[in-house]
């Protein structure tokens, strides 16, 4: 092993032996070096004022070389905010700018002890750093039935790792913690699980509320104090588009500082958040009672960064910060969240109106992007594919009952349509079935 990870490891037992028990045989041995060609060429720029021969990037006229055809459309900004490589960390104006951000919509992280955020291409990446970090074949990632299908090709195919799934309703409509924390208990032989929380949910656009949301936090306790080591990820992709009396904070901000045998992890980013999906810009964050337990994981995270995509992209991270400073950044972001609370509240007064309670229910949601039909009479992908080819409608199959709207690609105006079209399909189905009985 190389001596760098072995540094590093040192110190993470000596912090926490917890935390380094809960790292994979990968992230055991992983690194970020400190004497090679990013390291060596981060020096030069801090001091070779003459010539800088280090890194591999072309330079014109003191500035990095580019083509004017793609120049032109990015006038506004220097060519130095988007032609270089991005710090595998991400521009560290963007990482403090997203903790002050971070610490506004959270206020029950003030007083916790957190790192500052590593910049991630997205949430996805996010998320695979986590696998890469924890995630050994046979780890159990806990994960509610109605969840985001990547997490089995992201823990489960590229780590081994294993999916237990729980009910995320109980009976009353709620957020199932009971179910949770079985799910978490039940790993005591292994004597670690993965919980990720996804709020909003996606598929069915669910928050808790904030007595849920302490049980949530109770239930992963539970576990540690079984001396079970919980690497609690929150997935807050959807973060903020919180339309009813829910929680309106990250729970992450609850785990920190929780437990000892509890490691903290927020995986967040503006892809939703400011709705710029093709900009790929995320980003990871630990909070862990240690400076120098979060500067070990930091450079792990590095290792894993440089491992795989070296740095995100430079561009997309100059104009997220541009638009974080902004002063109107607030007041559009505000704009959009009416937009799409309007959207929300629609699709619940529609389906409310009974019309369609012949056909199906619907998945409890206030938040997010997404709702979900549980299908009464046909089977979900039957209706996907009769919608898309009778009517030009896209929905999401997910199971034999489930129907995922993104309501967020919806018009307000256009929404009683929708639903009133999707009903239809069903009754064209019934129809056919029936024709076909006899």
């Amino acid at each position: 092993m190389n001596s760098l990870a072995e540094q590093l490891n040192a110190a993470i037992g000596r912090e926490n032996p917890h935390v380094f028990a809960m790292l994979s045989s990968l992230g055991r041995g992983i690194y970020f070096p400190k004497v090679g060609i990013l390291s060596q060429s981060a020096e030069a720029k801090a001091k070779a004022g003459r010539y800088n021969a280090t890194i591999g990037i072309a330079i014109e006229n003191k500035q990095p070389m580019h083509l004017d055809v793609i120049q032109k459309t990015l006038s506004a900004y220097s060519p130095k905010d988007l032609y270089e490589y991005a710090p595998p960390a991400g521009k560290p104006e963007l990482r403090s700018l997203w903790r002050e951000k971070m610490l506004r919509e959270t206020p029950s992280l003030r007083g916790k002890s957190f790192g500052n955020p590593i910049a991630t291409n997205a949430l996805t990446h996010g998320l695979s750093i986590v696998a890469d970090l924890f995630a050994d074949s046979g780890d159990s990632i806990i994960i509610p039935d109605k969840n985001w299908e990547n997490y089995e090709l992201t823990f489960g195919i590229r780590r081994g790792a294993q999916i237990v799934e729980y009910p995320l309703y109980n009976e009353a409509g709620r957020f199932n913690d009971e179910g949770l924390k079985d799910a978490i208990l039940a790993q005591k032989a292994k004597g670690k699980a993965i919980v990720i929380l996804n709020f909003p949910n996606n598929p069915t656009g669910y928050t808790p509320g904030v007595e849920e949301g302490r049980r949530i936090v109770a239930a992963i306790r539970a576990g540690a104090e079984a001396g079970i080591n919980v690497v609690a990820v929150t997935d807050d992709a959807y973060f903020g588009l919180f339309f009813e009396d829910s929680l309106h904070e990250s729970l992450f901000g609850q785990l920190a500082g929780l437990h000892p045998r509890i490691l903290a992890v927020k995986v967040d980013g503006a892809t939703k958040e400011e709705y710029v999906w093709g900009f790929r810009v995320g980003f990871i964050t630990y909070a862990a009672e240690s400076v120098e337990l979060l500067d070990a994981l930091e450079q792990k995270t590095l290792g894993m960064i440089r491992a795989t995509i070296s740095s995100g992209p430079h561009p997309s991270q100059t104009f997220v910060l541009h638009a974080l400073k902004s002063p109107e950044f607030e007041t559009q972001k505000r704009q959009k969240f009416e937009i799409m609370k309007g959207r929300a509240n629609r699709v619940k007064q529609v389906l409310d109106s009974g019309r369609f309670d012949d056909a199906w229910e619907y998945y409890p949601f206030n938040s997010g992007y997404f709702m979900c039909l549980k299908l009464k009479t046909v089977p979900a992908e039957e209706l996907r594919t009769h919608l898309l080819d009778q009517y030009g409608i896209g929905t999401i199959a997910l199971g034999e009952t489930d129907l995922r709207i993104a309501f967020s690609c919806i018009e307000e105006e256009n929404i009683e349509e929708l639903f009133t079209l999707i009903h239809q399909g069903v009754l064209d189905l019934e129809k056919s079935r029936s024709a076909a009985r006899s």
